[in-house]
């Protein structure tokens, strides 16, 4: 077992910055892809399950995340998936970890987001660093209370994705572990 912190990415938000309908990002490449989850959401045989979702992606987004100190592992509903759709796109290998969500947006009773929990038990008190643009204080202080390592949940916004401050912030704080 690697010494390194987890990375674990999200993809809608921090690598599809999907709330930027209208803007063109410098560098994305835009694909259309039918993940399960998304598909599974659509009304079978509508135009838009057809067409498939815009995702946006970066090329060198894996290059750079690459050359963090992390072992990369996906925390999305993209799930193995991921692998297969995303990785190729972007740079990173096709064989990274995934957490499977026991079930896809289930309502917490506290409130946290549904990712929350399952992130904190499948780290097993590595450190890590979670990537995701729902993350919230409380979930935040959750994590304080009930992981063991050390854990930055870093929030990024979805309409903009990873910028040069989310690579530096990843940066910092895997070295001052």
């Amino acid at each position: 077992m690697s010494d390194r912190p987890l990375l674990l990415l999200d993809v809608d938000g921090p690598l599809n910055p999907y709330g930027a309908r209208f803007l063109r990002h410098r560098g994305f490449v835009t694909r259309r892809l039918h993940p399960t989850a998304w598909a599974a959401r659509q009304r079978p045989g509508s135009r838009r399950l057809r067409r498939g979702l815009r995702v946006r992606l970066h090329p060198g987004h894996g290059a750079r995340l690459l050359t963090l100190p992390y072992d990369p592992a996906w925390a999305t509903t993209w799930m193995h998936q991921a692998n297969e759709m995303i990785a190729p796109v972007i740079g990173l290998p096709d064989d990274l970890p995934v957490i499977e969500w026991p079930e896809l947006f289930a309502r917490d009773p506290e409130g946290l987001y549904w990712k929350t929990r399952h992130v904190v038990a499948w780290a097993a008190g590595r450190p890590f660093a979670w990537v995701d643009d729902m993350i919230t204080e409380l979930d935040v202080r959750h994590v304080d209370a009930h992981h063991d390592g050390a854990a930055l949940l870093l929030t990024v916004n979805p309409r903009t994705g990873l910028r040069e401050r989310e690579f530096a912030e990843l940066e910092r704080w895997a070295r001052s572990l």
